[in-house]
C-alpha cells in the first residue's frame, strides 16, 4: 500500500536550502509555535495536498536534469512528523542518484526518524537558541530534545548545516550568541552555520490563519545586528558561509 504525506507547497529551483539548485518540498504539520515563524499555515497536518510517493517523487522527476548538482530538501513545518513519508520518498531519490537533505528543528526523534537519517545526505537543523527558558518562551517547546538530536548527528557523523534566526530582542544577546556558538563548535560534523537575518514576510500567513502575529512591531535584522553576529561566531572558528565572513 502506498505510504501517503500531506504536501503544503513545493518549490522546483531553491537555492537557499542545501547545496546547489534543489527541489524543496514543504510539508505540513510542526510541533512548535515559534514567535517568528514564517509558515504558520503549516503547522496543522492535514489541511492541504495529500499525496502519494509515487505523485510525489514524479513531480521531482519533471526537473531531475535540473537538480542534478543539488538534489530535494524536504521542508516544513516539521518534514520528520511524517518521517515514514520521508523515507519512501528519500529511497525513490537515492536509487535514482538524487541527494536528499532535510531541514529540521530536531525536536522528534525516534526509530523512524533514524532509518530517514541513515539515508540523508545532509541534516539543516535550527537550533533557535541556547538558552532553554528563552527557547521556550520562543518555541512553546523543550530545548532539550534538539540538543540531543544535534548529539546524534554528531555520534553518526551526519553532515550537517546549522541555521540561527537572528531576531533583534530575542535572539541577539551578545552572552547568548556567545553561548550558542560555543556549544555548536565542539562538533566536527557541523560543515557550515548560516546567520538568517529576521524579516517580517511570512506576518500575513498569521492573518490568514486567524491568529494574532506577536513580532508584528519587531523590526527586520540589518547588517549591523548581522555583523555582531558574525564577529561572535568567528570567535569560534564556526564554519560561515563566504557570503558572511
Amino acid at each position: 500500500m502506498q505510504t501517503h504525506g500531506f504536501v503544503h507547497s513545493y518549490e522546483t529551483f531553491g537555492t537557499k536550502d542545501g547545496p546547489g539548485i534543489r527541489f524543496i518540498y514543504f510539508l505540513q504539520g510542526c510541533h512548535l509555535r515559534c514567535l517568528y515563524c514564517h509558515n504558520a499555515d503549516t503547522w496543522n497536518k492535514g489541511e492541504k495536498t495529500k499525496m502519494s510517493v509515487d505523485e510525489a517523487f514524479h513531480e521531482i522527476e519533471k526537473v531531475k536534469g535540473f537538480i542534478k548538482s543539488g538534489g530535494i530538501t524536504v521542508s516544513g513545518g516539521e518534514p520528520l512528523m511524517q518521517a515514514k513519508f520521508v523515507l519512501e520518498l528519500f529511497k525513490k531519490c537515492k536509487e535514482n542518484g538524487i541527494h536528499t537533505c532535510v531541514d529540521t528543528n530536531g525536536y522528534l526523534f525516534n526509530d523512524d526518524i533514524k532509518e530517514v537519517l541513515e539515508i540523508t545526505d545532509l541534516v539543516l537543523l535550527d537550533i533557535k537558541h541556547i538558552d532553554p527558558e528563552k527557547y521556550l518562551k520562543l518555541t512553546e517547546v523543550e530545548l532539550e530534545p534538539t540538543l540531543q538530536f544535534m548529539q546524534y548527528l554528531s555520534e553518526i557523523n551526519k553532515p550537517t548545516w546549522l541555521r540561527y534566526v537572528l531576531v533583534p530582542d530575542y535572539t541577539d544577546d551578545a552572552e547568548d550568541l556567545e553561548n550558542w556558538a560555543k556549544y555548536v563548535s565542539q562538533f566536527k560534523n557541523v560543515e557550515r552555520v548560516d546567520i538568517l537575518p529576521f524579516h517580517q514576510m511570512g506576518a500575513h500567513k498569521w492573518k490568514e490563519i486567524g491568529r494574532a502575529y506577536p513580532l508584528e512591531n519587531c523590526r527586520p535584522a540589518d547588517m549591523e545586528d548581522v555583523k555582531k553576529a558574525v564577529e561572535i561566531f568567528k570567535k569560534y572558528d564556526l564554519p560561515l558561509p563566504d557570503n558572511q565572513k
